[in-house]
């Protein structure tokens, strides 16, 4: 679905959020904390504390949108270093980081060494 969407920018929200707001207290967030705007086309991203539950706020022609992924095992690498209030993230390593994948990590697979088949 995330990729069939316009997206020029996706903004990840550092540390934790508090994952009870909904579209319209995640929006303000992203307007008042972030000094950003909710209208344009970016995503937002949200992380609880157990970094275990994200939401992407969306914004759509005339609507928002708010997707919400749960999992069931294991955590999702989240940027927590200080710094500004948000990382400004490429949507292919958005998709790292659904996948479970860290944003520090250099290369997706180790180097093979070529090995001889007898």
């Amino acid at each position: 679905m995330l990729s069939e969407i316009g997206v020029e920018r996706v903004y990840l929200a550092r540390g934790a959020t508090d994952l009870r707001k909904s579209i319209d207290g995640l929006a303000v967030l992203v307007k008042e904390g972030f000094q950003l705007d909710p209208f344009s086309p970016c995503l937002f991203v949200f992380c609880n504390r157990q970094c275990d539950k994200l939401k992407i706020l969306h914004w759509s022609h005339n609507g928002f949108w708010l997707y919400y992924r749960r999992l069931e095992r294991g955590r999702f690498q989240w940027p927590t270093e200080a710094g500004s209030l948000t990382v400004k993230v490429s949507y292919r390593e958005l998709r790292w980081l659904l996948d479970g994948l860290s944003l520090e990590q250099r290369q997706a697979h180790t180097a093979v060494t070529a090995r001889t088949v007898l």
